[in-house]
Order: structure tokens, then sequence, then C-alpha cells
């Protein structure tokens, strides 16, 4: 691993577990064993490195769900069991790609940049566009009519991020099952 990618990971597993603005780049150097001036050399500054960190999560959160969605692809219903069932994963700490849950680093971050404008909070809400769209991609292939797959997927979408913060900030970590059958009845409805 080169010293940029080193710097980026090391400061996503901070900013994840403590918060972006709680971990100073001092702590980011001192756990990443990289100098100061390295840091300089690859990021403008801390907010870039913020920028960067966004990035490296959303490729691997990305890859990781489109992953698991292409094991279920077949009906909708495999598309919901597949995706309630990762994020049950994610949340109970089974999830190897993943690390340590700890919420939505998404919506996190979003909690420290709330200006709807600034770039940072931009880049958090493309990443959730990017679900979105991936969720009716894999429902319109189950045979699903393009406006039925979005109006789903929106569904789908609003369940998952109540399940990831029920998770997170009430520790419910049976959400995923719970919102299941939600998913369930919501698809019903959507396909009427």
């Amino acid at each position: 691993m080169d010293k940029r990618q080193q710097l980026v990971i090391t400061a996503f597993e901070l900013f994840y577990r403590q918060g972006i603005h709680a971990v100073g780049i001092n702590q980011i150097l001192q756990v990443s064993g990289i100098a100061k001036k390295t840091l300089y050399h690859h990021f403008a500054g801390k907010e870039a490195l913020v920028v960067a960190t966004l990035a490296y999560r959303d490729a691997v959160y990305l890859q990781w769900l489109d992953a698991r969605l292409a094991q279920g692809k077949s009906t909708v219903t495999a598309v919901i069991d597949t995706l309630f069932a990762a994020l049950d994963d994610w949340i109970n700490d089974r999830e190897q790609q993943l690390t340590p849950f700890q919420g939505c680093f998404f919506i996190n971050t979003c909690g420290e940049y709330g200006d709807l404008g600034h770039d940072i909070h931009q880049q958090c809400a493309s990443h959730k566009t990017a679900i979105m769209t991936m969720l009716a991609d894999y429902l319109q292939r189950t045979g699903l009519a393009p406006q039925a797959a979005e109006r789903l997927a929106t569904t789908l979408c609003l369940l998952k991020e109540g399940v990831t913060v029920q998770a997170h900030v009430q520790g419910n970590k049976q959400a995923a099952i719970n919102a299941r059958q939600l998913a369930l009845m919501a698809a019903d409805c959507s396909e009427i």
C-alpha cells in the first residue's frame, strides 16, 4: 500500500470511529507513521483528506453492496432478502469487507458538514443516490417496471437509512430483520 492510500485508510478508520472534527492531523500522522510533509504532498489539508476518505468508503461500500445484491437478483423478494441480510451482517459485524459498524459514515459526515451546498455534503448525497440507482437497477432486472422499481428503491433506501440509524443510535441490532417485513409489504404495493 502506498503512503497516500495508507493515509486515507488511517484517516477513514479514525474519522469513522471518533468523528471528523474530533480527529486532528497530528493523530492521523501518529497512527499512520507518516510524516507531515508527505501528508501535505498528497493533500492540501484536512478537508481534502476528508474528501478522499469519502471516495474510499464510497468505493468499498458500493462494491460490497453490489456483490451482495448480485447474489439475490432473480426476484424482487430475493433482492429485498439479500439487501436486508447484507445490512444485518454489516450492523452485526459479520462483514469482513467493512470495518466494525459505527453507523453510516456518510450520515455521520453530514452531521458534521450540515451545509447542503458544501462539497463534502454533496459527496455524501451522491453516495446515497448511487445506492438508490443500484437498487432500482437490480429491481428492474427482476422484471419490475422502471417506475415501480424506482418507487420501491426509494422505499428500500428509506428503510435502509432507518435500519442504519436504529442500529447505531439505539443499538437495535435486529433493525434489518425487523425492516425486511416492511420492505416485503412495500414490494407487494409497488407491483399494483
